[in-house]
């Protein structure tokens, strides 16, 4: 009987079901891009604090800095660098460091930016580096601290400083999702309610019939409620959907083959989100539905 007055109700009220569904696809597809959103931020700064280092740059012959007023670094500027690495102050803080010679370091421009490149820079005007990885890549400023100011260093770079404004964009992108999907909640709450309401009205010689006989404010309210959950979890079903095939191949299927040397969140993390969404549209449905119809009923 219940379920019969439930498949009436939404019959009778056929677009405004359409509008709360795709009300509720829309705003739940926000959330669980969000919440990807936010773990594939997780994923790659992970990911690259384990790999991101410190490079200390040698002077070469074009080096203008104060510290290399005596052209390019030397051996014995060189060494003081290593020593200076290898002793008891940075030593404990230190995963591991490699040096690249000129030499190397001419290579390894020419091999990522064509021998086209060998016009524009020679061997001399090629810093050799010294390449540091952390223990705890947060505590990259020792480094910086270190070798500031020392005869023979031109530049200490922190890879992590470059990263941090993509972090950001990605976190305020994050927020601006969770803020649409927000007001999208908001607007399928209201609609959800209105809908249980116009519904209720609809039948209002039914429950006065219903209160006649004495039936019970809960066997009442239960089919108004369950109108709103159904079509709120069609909704609920609508974005799982869009979000696993958002996953499937727009990340695993396009970004992940562009970009396959960084982490991307899979079909995993898209299933765990899968319940959270239906679990906050349902929800959101039946705490909405519930309020709406017993202040009618107590109207």
């Amino acid at each position: 009987m219940i379920l019969a007055e439930v498949l009436n109700g939404l019959r009778r009220n056929a677009s405004m079901v359409v509008s709360v569904v795709l009300v509720t696809f829309v705003s739940l597809t926000f959330v669980g891009a969000a919440i990807l959103m936010q773990a594939q931020i997780g994923t790659m700064r992970d990911y690259f604090q384990d790999r991101a280092q410190v490079d200390v740059y040698m002077c070469s012959s074009i080096s203008v800095t104060e510290t290399c007023t005596g052209g390019v670094a030397n051996e014995d500027q060189i060494a003081a660098v290593e020593a200076e690495l290898e002793g008891p102050t940075l030593s404990p803080l230190i995963q591991h460091f490699s040096y690249e010679s000129q030499a190397e370091a001419y290579e390894s421009l020419l091999a990522n930016f064509g021998e086209d490149y060998a016009r524009l820079l020679t061997e001399e005007q090629t810093s050799a580096i010294f390449h540091i990885n952390l223990l705890d890549p947060t505590q990259s400023d020792v480094i910086v601290e270190a070798f500031a100011g020392v005869d023979g260093v031109e530049e200490v770079s922190d890879q992590l400083e470059y990263l941090d404004p993509l972090f950001s964009a990605l976190t305020i992108a994050t927020y601006v999702a969770v803020g649409i999907a927000g007001l999208m909640l908001i607007s399928a709450v209201l609609l959800i309610s209105t809908t249980i309401r116009l519904s209720a009205y609809a039948r209002r010689r039914e429950v006065g019939i219903m209160r006649l006989v004495g039936a019970s404010n809960r066997f009442i309210q239960t089919p108004f409620i369950l109108e709103g959950v159904v079509a709120s979890l069609i909704g609920s079903l609508l974005a799982s959907g869009a979000v696993l095939a958002g996953v499937r191949f727009g990340v695993e299927g396009y970004l992940s083959q562009g970009m396959a040397t960084i982490p991307w969140v899979g079909m995993r993390e898209a299933f765990l989100v899968v319940p959270v969404v239906i679990a906050i549209g349902v929800a959101l449905a039946a705490l909405s539905a519930g309020f709406a119809i017993r202040r009618w009923l107590r109207a």
